[in-house]
């Protein structure tokens, strides 16, 4: 499988991504990603070189989010003065269920913050799906603390506050990588 960076064309399947995640997840007791997602936002993020698509043949099997760009209100100030990088919005199809893709592109992402001079992959999830909360212990992340005050961008109280860490590292995550080189960031060592 082959990672690339996702391109504008790519925003009408991302769209669909988010909107089968969705559904499955709807299907588990979650309202995590009911809102629907505005695509002008995400043509941004596609643009601004932050979104990855995990390509199997001509097939689109997952995607993944890193961006060294915390969000608004999650973490201090001392946590951001540390060399991080932030996942968002990793999907992987149903029809790609249960290949480990998910740990994989997370161990895609700790390897490409690693080469940006990264400290640390930090993360936040929807503060009521514990089970997604669950998955990211199991893949070696460090539950920080839960952020509930605040709002979202649509209003209403925030609901993706639940902050997690792990050391930013070389890994074989086994994909070919056909993504540029990341930008080292400002304050790496």
């Amino acid at each position: 499988m082959i990672i690339t960076p996702a391109e504008p064309h790519d925003v009408a399947k991302l769209l669909t991504f988010r909107q089968e995640a969705a559904t499955w997840i709807r299907g588990r007791g979650s309202d995590q990603w009911s809102r629907p997602y505005p695509a002008d936002k995400l043509l941004a993020t596609v643009e601004a070189g932050t979104v990855f698509m995990l390509r199997d043949g001509h097939t689109t099997a997952g995607t993944i989010t890193l961006t060294p760009d915390a969000e608004d209100g999650l973490w201090t100030a001392d946590e951001l003065a540390e060399p991080s990088m932030f996942v968002n919005k990793l999907t992987v199809t149903r029809e790609y269920a249960g290949r480990q893709l998910g740990a994989r592109l997370l161990d895609w992402a700790g390897d490409r913050a690693h080469r940006a001079g990264a400290r640390w992959v930090r993360l936040d999830a929807w503060t009521t799906n514990t089970a997604l909360q669950r998955y990211y212990l199991g893949q070696g992340f460090a539950h920080v603390r839960t952020v509930w005050e605040g709002t979202a961008v649509n209003g209403g109280p925030r609901v993706s506050g639940w902050l997690a860490q792990r050391a930013a590292r070389p890994t074989e995550h086994g994909f070919t990588d056909r993504t540029p080189a990341p930008a080292r960031l400002p304050f790496a060592a």
